[in-house]
């Protein structure tokens, strides 16, 4: 299936002018909490004045903290789409990229294989790019198992680069720890994905402090807005809701798990931020969420596959539950 829907998540503009704008759309086409961190918690935001040099260093220390790392090896960017697409100048060289993956590994090395986890041994000097989770999959590799790649890795003078984008409802399976001096590992962290504010734009890089300096230069003055800057600094300070946030988001997982099962349709994968499903008729199935203004996520590359967001709430749920059911 080739559609505008199949690039990626979000396209909900394009999904109203196709099947109609007056509809209360329901958007399962991200990976994104449906209940966002709650930006008033952040404070006044001065939208008057450039960037504070001192909000983004203590922005970076709070979010160290988070991750489990030093704050040298830390470094703010203005979404991990544009870090990502920063990596090829940072790092460049000869590359593979684990798949099924986001359509932005693909681009990112225009020269780089894709290839299949545990495919043949590192090459000298090369960059392996996967993510944990993945996505659309919801493959979760176990810090073991990244150990051993790792170590690989490093043994031919290469770099592993996880995208941990999903990562804070499975922090027990983050390699955030093994970050350092020496270490051939870069990480990418997302803030919008979990709490919920994708259009804050906020993510970070993690890696030796040479690497977090090369970025810092390349980004320049003020990357992060005044707006990220603090409600960045206020969530990720906000444990409770960070504790409160993670079991609810299981528990949305679960229901929407049930609802899926009921018609037919099995979850693949492990991250409780989107459910996978196969089936044989995904367009079909597509266009007729759609036509109740619900809006799902195809794969060009994968025709058989269509992934599902969280319901922000029942009354969402019972929406989608009664449009499976209505074929």
């Amino acid at each position: 299936m080739t559609s505008p829907w199949t690039y990626h998540g979000g396209r909900l503009d394009t999904a109203r002018l196709h099947y109609g704008s007056d509809l209360d759309w329901i958007d399962l086409s991200t990976g994104i909490n449906p209940t966002p961190w709650p930006v008033e918690r952040a404070g006044p935001i001065d939208w008057a004045s450039l960037p504070d040099e001192a909000a983004r260093t203590d922005l970076e220390a709070r979010a160290s903290r988070y991750f489990g790392v030093e704050a040298a090896h830390v470094c703010a960017l203005p979404g991990t789409e544009i870090g990502l697409r920063m990596l090829a100048d940072m790092l460049p060289g000869a590359a593979r990229y684990a798949t099924p993956c986001y359509r932005t590994h693909g681009d990112i090395y225009p020269a780089g294989r894709p290839v299949s986890l545990g495919e043949g041994a590192a090459e000298k000097g090369e960059i392996l790019l996967l993510a944990n989770p993945n996505n659309p999959d919801g493959r979760l590799l176990t810090p073991a198992q990244l150990d051993a790649i790792l170590a690989q890795a490093e043994a031919a003078d290469g770099w592993l680069v996880i995208d941990e984008a999903f990562a804070d409802v499975h922090p027990g399976f983050s390699l955030t720890d093994r970050i350092g001096e020496g270490r051939r590992l870069l990480i990418f962290r997302s803030f919008g994905k979990f709490f919920g504010l994708a259009g804050v734009r906020l993510g970070f890089l993690l890696g030796p402090s040479e690497i977090v300096t090369r970025f810092r230069t390349r980004l320049g003055n003020w990357p992060v807005s005044a707006a990220a800057l603090a409600i960045g600094r206020a969530a990720y300070a906000d444990a409770a809701w960070i504790d409160a946030a993670r079991t609810t988001i299981y528990a949305q997982a679960a229901t929407l798990d049930a609802v899926l099962r009921r018609h037919g349709l099995e979850p693949i994968g492990a991250c409780p931020l989107f459910r996978l499903v196969a089936c044989a008729d995904v367009a079909a199935l597509f266009d007729r969420l759609a036509r109740a203004a619900i809006l799902t996520r195809p794969f060009a590359d994968q025709p058989h596959w269509l992934r599902f967001g969280l319901p922000k709430d029942a009354a969402a749920l019972d929406r989608l539950d009664r449009a499976l059911a209505d074929g």
